[in-house]
């Protein structure tokens, strides 16, 4: 049985300098959608936000560069009203104050397209970046703030978005815009009233001082409150975010360290008995002792010699069967594990290998701490395919039919050449073949198999043609007339025929292609310049031609 002991004993702390911290660039991403109206002791939350921006802009240190990107507060019920009125600059405190006073909120809430494009604003790829969004509600524009959080993260340099839920009260909003944050390592919190925005406001937006270093000292025991060990042992320590120490040979050591949680491991060569501990530095010197176990525990593990990769393979096991055990699989020599599952879900348990093939092990982890046995396999390669037409229409259906592991979260999608985005996707379980949707621009592209929603394992391309487009409709109506538009298109669900401003996203009527062949849209009841488009989707203007509105 292993035990950890952590002993804080007070010694003098090291004088020694810091460097001041690199502040990332950073924009503001501010609700300003119809339900930012809502009232709070008397007042509406558009204006205690207001109020509440005004005074942080005053307060932020000078060399804090920072945006502003706002969303809702243009059109009514438009998904694509979004707006960065002010890139990151040390200057730009003025022309934020005066942004923010100018919302009139109106439309809806499309919060996880607005941080998108504030982290495209930042070059969020390129460079560190962080967004902080204070929104009063949840998503209401059809898009995952989850899926989002993680694709920007991963796809991000070092991105982080903060998410301050202003009077949200239900659970489930607060868990949407909680995941946001906790996808890329960000904070969330929630807000009830002007007082507790502001502190919400300041808290993520002023730095954390400099920590200081002190001195940490580590030994170990022979068992709890045991003799302390003299011979020399193998010491690992750690944080979240990157080794401090690693494979050092001492019996006992001291070194510098600022403030955080760290993580000490430490091997005994004579048994290849380990143990870990937590501990928490602060503002004063500490100790670190951690008791080594006298005796492993014993275990062992039957499965084939080899298995084919992404498969999932049935592993025996006899050991402890405490609470935590469990069997992974992993790189050799290597603590990281590709999957794992806890002893009491079976005998035996269902293990999911990697999807690259190679020289892994199995374990069996002791409490979910120490690896007290460990059996190698060959992971073969796996029948991979995928087969469909060398050429699609844009916007068009087509079948792909497909060989792979067809785990949970195995999905085949088409995005552009070398880029992680993709543009459709379906999930293998219950369809081979299975539909894909082309793109509406014509261009390279590639179709992918994507193991568990993780890594890309098969690549294969696809050209997109070009397919015919039109509209057909009189180019000049009179204000309010209902009339007919012949169109030509993909037709996927969401195609729509709509009439709008030149120029502008927004739109004063729409009509589904699915409903025929013309469809009938009203004019506006103003006169004026307009235009008629075909919508891909729902998402992407793919033709436009213009319409004169007359009294």
């Amino acid at each position: 049985m292993m035990h950890k002991t952590l002993l804080a004993l007070g010694i003098c702390l090291l004088p020694l300098s810091t460097m001041a911290q690199e502040r990332p660039q950073t924009i503001l991403v501010l609700d300003g959608s119809g339900s930012m109206w809502g009232q709070i002791d008397g007042a509406a939350k558009i204006t205690i936000a207001q109020e509440v921006i005004g005074s942080l802009l005053a307060d932020l240190p000078a060399d804090q560069d920072i945006g502003l990107t706002v969303y809702g507060h243009r059109v009514k019920g438009d998904c694509e009203d979004i707006q960065t009125l002010v890139l990151p600059g040390g200057d730009t405190r003025a022309a934020i104050s005066a942004a923010v006073n100018g919302i009139q909120p109106k439309g809806k809430t499309p919060l996880s397209a607005a941080v998108i494009q504030a982290a495209e604003a930042l070059r969020f790829i390129e460079e560190k970046a962080t967004v902080i969004l204070v929104s009063d509600g949840r998503e209401t524009c059809e898009m995952d703030p989850c899926a989002v959080g993680r694709q920007l993260e991963q796809s991000g340099v070092d991105f982080t978005a903060h998410v301050i839920g202003f009077d949200v009260t239900d659970p489930a909003d607060q868990a949407e815009l909680q995941c946001l944050a906790d996808e890329t390592g960000g904070t969330f919190r929630t807000a009830a009233n002007a007082s507790e925005l502001a502190e919400a406001m300041f808290v993520i937006v002023e730095p954390e001082p400099d920590p200081i270093p002190v001195e940490v000292t580590f030994r170990a025991t022979n068992g709890p409150d045991g003799e302390t060990i003299t011979d020399d042992l193998i010491w690992t320590v750690r944080n979240s975010d990157q080794p401090v120490v690693t494979n050092r040979s001492a019996a006992s050591f001291g070194i510098s360290m600022t403030s955080g949680s760290f993580m000490a491991e430490v091997l005994r060569p004579q048994d290849e008995a380990t143990a870990e501990g937590a501990f928490t530095v602060g503002d004063q010197a500490m100790e670190v002792v951690i008791s080594l176990p006298d005796l492993l525990a014993q275990a062992t593990l039957d499965a084939p010699d080899e298995a084919p990769a992404g498969s999932t393979l049935l592993v025996s096991w006899t050991g402890p069967d405490e609470g935590q055990d469990n069997i992974q699989v992993g790189q050799p020599g290597n603590g990281a594990y590709s999957y794992y599952a806890y002893v009491d879900s079976g005998n035996p348990v269902e293990i999911i290998l990697p999807a690259v093939p190679g020289i892994y092990e199995l374990r069996y982890k002791h409490r979910d701490s120490t690896v007290i046995a460990t059996r190698p396999i060959t992971v073969t390669p796996s029948d991979l395919s995928l087969e469909f037409p060398a050429q699609v229409p844009a916007g068009g259906s087509f079948d792909v039919t497909w060989t792979g592991p067809d785990q949970n979260g195995d999905n085949i999608q088409i995005g552009p050449v070398g880029e992680n985005g993709y543009s459709y996707y379906a999930y293998t379980k219950g369809q081979n073949p299975l539909s894909l949707i082309a793109p509406a621009q014509p261009g390279p592209y590639e179709v992918r198999y994507k193991f568990r929603d993780r890594e890309v394992i098969l690549i294969q391309p696809i050209e997109v043609t070009a397919t015919p487009l039109a509209l057909d409709f009189p180019r000049q109506v009179k204000a309010g007339e209902n009339f007919e538009v012949t169109w030509t298109g993909p037709d996927q669900n969401g195609d729509n025929i709509q009439i709008g401003p030149v120029g502008e996203s927004s739109y004063t009527n729409y009509a589904y292609t699915k409903r025929g062949n013309p469809v009938t849209l009203k004019a506006p009841d103003q006169a004026g310049s307009f235009e008629v488009r075909y919508k891909f989707r729902d998402k992407e203007i793919v033709l436009a031609h213009p319409i004169t509105v007359t009294d």
